[in-house]
């Protein structure tokens, strides 16, 4: 049975959505500083498994699976601190980084 292919792609498509929500967050949307921050480079690592996780290689999809959890913490920090319009952002970053690490553990978890 091949690996689940809606899995790969939901995979791909919530973490290019991340990558796209971080830069537009501190670029243009709510960055810290008027004209943009220093703080969208936080997207860098992202692109690490972008690679892997485009071709279903599977060991990329375990170790994204661990990185997606200080993005995961990045959301709820930013929920409990932020105002109103980075409150609207830190939601949608943290509903893809959960629905990223989602399609991760099906894509893994299929059966043999």
């Amino acid at each position: 049975m091949p690996r689940l292919v809606w899995a790969q792609w939901g995979a791909a498509a919530s973490l290019i959505a991340l990558i796209l929500l971080g830069l537009a967050w501190e670029l243009w949307l709510a960055p810290l500083r008027p004209g943009g921050s220093w703080l969208a480079l936080k997207v860098l690592p992202l692109l690490l498994p972008l690679r892997g996780i485009l071709q279903g290689r599977p060991y990329t999809y375990r170790w994204a699976s661990l990185l997606i959890w200080l993005y995961v913490l990045e959301a709820v920090v930013r929920l409990a601190s932020d105002p109103s319009p980075a409150y609207v952002l830190a939601t949608a970053s943290l509903v893809l980084s959960l629905s990223f690490f989602v399609f991760v553990a099906l894509y893994l978890r299929r059966p043999a």
